[in-house]
């Protein structure tokens, strides 16, 4: 009878695994490699594709301008966008490593960051004459431009900005000069999501909001929403110190935690 080697088993396995990971490597970057010759829009050249820092938001951007090639929007800009800006921050980083082949590795870091910067200003002065409401938004909040951020806050009221993302974005303006309404639109951001994820800015937004307008039991119902969707918070023993309510206030309001994170899941939320 053969008997087996637990060790040797989970040794074999362990290999597998490893193995199974390195072909996964080596056809990503084999496909991505022939993507790039395949296309040379890509401009792959200018990514310093043999770095072995930085794959993951290079590979990323590749890939993303691939599938936008044939049909590109704002949307699939402004995704690049921020892509790009991964990119940039790796690079960074990378640039303050040292090896034996420094000056050679240092060169193509450094030529690949003045593109990834000269691709995002592109970007930038391509979007600068939109009116899309989401565009003008991205370009006031990630660049600063005033005159979007004006058009953006002249769009409050008109159906443009009533949407789950673009209520959200209105109420990042009004956090710091009127609560109370930036409550009603975060709120109203989550009112007008149909994902069964919802946004989870706006759920810590409320509860925190809700704090500082004094609206204590409103405050412990988002909170406890917010665990609901693995939102990280207090104990429950902090939570009762902070906000000392009624045990059957607790309940209660445990209770229509429960039923708001129900109508988020199902996208059928009503504002409370």
């Amino acid at each position: 009878m053969i008997t087996s080697n637990p060790i040797s088993l989970s040794r074999l396995f362990f290999c597998l695994l490893v193995s199974f990971a390195i072909t996964g490597c080596f056809e990503s970057r084999k496909n991505t490699d022939q993507l790039c010759q395949k296309e040379p829009g890509l401009q792959c050249e200018a990514l310093n594709m043999n770095d072995g820092q930085c794959k993951i938001p290079r590979t990323d951007l590749i890939w993303h301008r691939h599938q936008t090639l044939e049909q590109p929007s704002e949307e699939g800009m402004i995704t690049e966008y921020h892509i790009l800006k991964r990119y940039q921050k790796c690079l960074e980083l990378a640039a303050q490593m040292r090896s034996l082949d420094q000056k050679d590795k240092e060169s193509k870091r450094f030529n690949a960051l003045m593109y990834v910067i000269e691709e995002r200003t592109r970007i930038e002065e391509s979007l600068v004459n939109s009116r899309s409401a989401s565009t003008l938004y991205f370009l006031w909040s990630e660049t600063g431009n005033q005159p979007a951020r004006r058009q953006f806050l002249a769009l409050e009221g008109t159906p443009e900005l009533e949407t789950a993302e673009m209520q959200y974005a209105l109420a990042t303006y009004y956090i710091s000069r009127d609560k109370t309404k930036t409550y009603e639109l975060l709120n109203r951001s989550l009112e007008l999501s149909k994902h069964t994820t919802p946004n989870k800015d706006a759920i810590k937004a409320l509860a925190s909001v809700s704090q500082q307008l004094g609206r204590h039991k409103l405050s412990y119902l988002w909170t406890k929403v917010g665990q609901g969707f693995g939102i990280a918070t207090a104990s429950e023993s902090e939570l009762d110190r902070m906000f000392a309510l009624q045990p059957e206030e607790y309940q209660e309001l445990d209770i229509q935690a429960e039923q708001i994170i129900s109508t988020l899941k199902e996208g059928r939320y009503s504002r409370q």
